[in-house]
């Protein structure tokens, strides 16, 4: 059990990174589209992914520090700083996302306008954040998360011509109707929603509040190489059923209730109820994230203290960080903006942000001063290295791709 549970960092991380509210809406959008023919850039992100996380777990492991103090202290102030600002408005705007995306998901149960919902939301996340224990939030909503499996019994359930499925992926071809820049404006949001930046700096500090040591690396890899691609393997299923049951009715994803049709159209109202709970647990799950992320990397860079792994009083300033970022959420969110539509802008926006976000990174782990013999290896350099060019082209793209498109139209 002990083994079970200790994959759960990653599970939780996963979840909140690959499928959140933009992230649950986005892939069912681009499924009921293009099907499959852009699974390549979910794949890639996973790959990304999993490769800078296992950096920077294996940082945290072998210098118990978090990222943005290691960024600040090797980098230099200025270029931590510009990395803090960078991540923390991308990071802000998914946490304002996702609370609208809790508010949502319960909204599909009750059929209460999900704005009433929005104080009570946020009244609970801000009770868990203060004052559950870090191991329990990763075990129980890591966990819960797991109820979007749904949406692979539910690929299963629609037994699809699995030969095409692979050549839709292998082979990918966009529809004739679609135009190539919004293809490949998707194409990065897929990317940028799996690499969100959050993702390894949540990893990395969750990394520090379970008091990971060298003998705990081996931990580190086993949530990242399950983790995340049980994350990315998730989004792929969400995708797929998109394309099997909406795709050839012209039926488009651009709300939540529209993510788990083809749910229901496959397993029926019982699984739609374990796929709204996947939506709910996957939502919060990125709320706890995205929040606690928000005080990890300000307290960081400042030197404060910080974490749940101390007292709250011992850690005021990380907390008064999280409950002001909070407070924030709330009030965009009370203004009415569509959550989804802030989650699928802050999915672009993580783009524009992963070489500030990764390059740090990669010259920490390379740096024999902070790592001593766990230095990355021949093969982490070279796909590190290619990944970043990657990354570079992706962040250049998106904004230009954003604005011809019309966001993806």
């Amino acid at each position: 059990m002990k083994r079970i549970f200790a994959v759960a960092l990653g599970i939780l991380t996963a979840i909140g990174g690959f499928v959140d509210i933009g992230d649950l809406v986005a892939n069912a959008l681009v499924g009921s589209r293009y099907g499959l023919s852009l699974a390549w850039a979910t794949i890639g992100g996973i790959v990304g992914i999993c490769l800078f996380a296992e950096m920077s777990g294996r940082v945290a492991a072998v210098t118990s520090r978090g990222t943005f103090d290691l960024v600040r202290e090797r980098l230099g102030p200025r270029v931590g700083l510009a990395n803090l600002v960078a991540s923390f408005l991308v990071t802000m705007l998914t946490f304002t996302a996702e609370i609208g995306g809790i508010a949502l998901s319960i909204e599909l149960v009750t059929s209460v306008n999900y704005l009433l919902w929005v104080p009570l939301v946020a009244l609970a996340v801000w009770l868990i954040i203060w004052r559950v224990k870090f191991s329990l939030l990763e075990n129980v909503f890591g966990m819960l998360g797991l109820s979007l499996v749904v949406f692979a019994v539910a690929l299963w359930k629609l037994n699809p011509d699995w030969s095409t499925l692979l050549h839709q992926i292998a082979v990918p071809d966009k529809p004739g109707k679609e135009g190539l820049l919004p293809y490949f404006y998707y194409a990065i949001a897929l990317f940028g929603a799996a690499m969100t930046p959050y993702e390894v700096f949540f990893f990395s500090s969750g990394g520090v509040e379970e008091r990971w040591t060298e003998k705990d690396i081996r931990t580190s890899r086993v949530n990242v190489f399950v983790g995340f691609p049980l994350g990315g393997l998730l989004s792929l299923s969400i995708a797929a059923v998109a394309g099997l049951t909406l795709l050839p009715r012209g039926i488009q994803v651009d709300t939540l209730s529209g993510v788990g049709l083809p749910v229901a159209v496959a397993v029926g109202k019982i699984g739609l109820a374990v796929a709204i709970l996947g939506f709910v647990a996957a939502t919060f799950g990125a709320a706890l994230e995205t929040g606690l992320s928000c005080g990890y990397a300000v307290s960081q860079y400042f030197g404060w203290q910080w974490g749940k792994y101390v007292k709250p009083r011992d850690a005021a300033r990380f907390h008064v960080v999280v409950l002001l970022s909070l407070i924030a959420a709330v009030g965009i969110v009370l203004t009415t903006v569509n959550p989804i539509t802030v989650t699928e802008y802050s999915i672009v926006f993580s783009a524009v942000a992963l070489p500030l976000t990764y390059f740090p990174i990669l010259v920490i782990s390379n740096d024999p001063d902070y790592m001593g013999e766990k230095v990355n290896g021949r093969v982490s350099n070279t796909l590190g290295t290619l990944f970043l060019i990657v990354i570079l082209i992706a962040a250049i793209a998106a904004i230009p791709l954003m604005l011809l498109t019309k966001a993806g139209q």
